[in-house]
């Protein structure tokens, strides 16, 4: 679930100063459908339903820049990557962004040649094992197996967590998180480690998730959110402020529900009507319709509606709001001002 540092560093980074127009506004409008970059398959956050339709949480902004552009938050073609394939196939322009858990840090934003256009989902790395080992804290594994996907931030933190207590893990490397999946649950390894917010996912669908314990440990930060390459300044702002638009919706109150009415009948706060596109130009400024934010939040709803309906406390994943929750309320969601 988590995302590659050093993997093919130079060859990405020359992929991606080659393929830094290939995710064009133009190029996207041309071809009718966004290619965006998902997970193999994590349960809430993006996976295909039983009709093979992309759900999830992270599916919802793909959907909402697809909305944005094109108008139609169906127009996008999904396209599974793992922590070793995605960081390629954004950089050679197979996919136009990728949205799929991927943690912002200094190598990918800068060596890798990589653009981080928000957060949105502040995590950290957990530890999962079966309550029948008996263990109550991560500073008790030593010696364990650990089950750890490859080429991911989380194969370092891994190793950091280990050297700095003084104790030793076996590694058992795994290439996708249903591969972890079926190892653990196997008894293959003993721990199973990734994002906490992953863990929470894979466990609420085991057969019997009462049989296994999230430690308590969070041991790295991890601000998960969407990307594009660099050299494309404009494509970038246009996923920028999409995801924005869904954060802005939910602190003014913006919902599903309500959005139409006061597109159509514009009141008394000026944010609203920017963000609707009713007053002002933003939407010009991007190279899209006026309505381009109305078109991001009615495909899925603001942000707390994307989070509540995918991943929230009323799902079987089962997660609070937490850091999740808007900078009003306590938490780290924040957008700059629509104007």
């Amino acid at each position: 679930m988590k995302k590659t540092v050093l993997f093919g560093a130079l060859t990405v980074a020359g992929l991606a100063a080659a393929g830094a127009q290939a995710a064009t506004l133009d190029d996207v409008q041309a071809r009718g459908k966004l290619n965006c970059g998902v997970t193999t398959g994590v349960p809430g956050f993006g996976e295909p339903d039983a009709n093979g339709v992309w759900q999830g949480f992270d599916v919802a902004v793909c959907r909402a820049v697809a909305a944005a552009v094109l108008g139609d938050p169906m127009a996008v073609e999904f396209v599974p990557t793992t922590g070793k394939t995605r960081f390629t196939a954004l950089a050679a322009g197979e996919i136009d962004m990728l949205a799929r858990n991927t943690t912002w840090t200094f190598s990918r934003d800068v060596d890798l040649k990589f653009e981080f256009v928000g957060v949105n989902y502040y995590d950290g790395q957990g530890f999962m094992v079966p309550k029948a080992l008996g263990v109550n804290s991560a500073k008790e594994l030593d010696g364990a197996t650990v089950c750890i996907q490859t080429g991911t931030t989380t194969e370092l933190n891994l190793a950091d967590f280990f050297r700095s207590n003084n104790i030793s893990y076996e590694p058992v490397p795994i290439e996708t998180g249903s591969e972890a999946v079926q190892l653990f649950t196997a008894g293959s390894c003993d721990v199973y480690t990734t994002d906490a917010s992953a863990l929470a996912a894979q466990r609420a669908n085991f057969a019997n998730p009462g049989d296994y314990v999230v430690l308590p440990e969070i041991v790295s930060k991890e601000p998960l959110g969407p990307l594009v390459r660099h050299g494309d300044n404009e494509w970038g702002d246009i996923v920028r402020w999409t995801l924005n638009a869904l954060i802005t919706a939910e602190e003014l109150g913006v919902t599903s529900d309500n959005i139409d009415e006061l597109a159509s009948a514009p009141g008394s706060n000026p944010e609203v009507n920017r963000l609707l596109g009713t007053e002002g130009t933003l939407g010009e400024m991007l190279g899209l319709s006026a309505d381009f934010a109305k078109n991001a939040i009615s495909a899925g709803g603001n942000y707390g509606e994307i989070f509540a309906n995918n991943i929230g406390e009323s799902t079987n994943i089962g997660l609070a709001r937490g850091l999740n929750a808007q900078w009003t309320e306590g938490g780290l969601i924040y957008s700059p001002p629509f104007r």
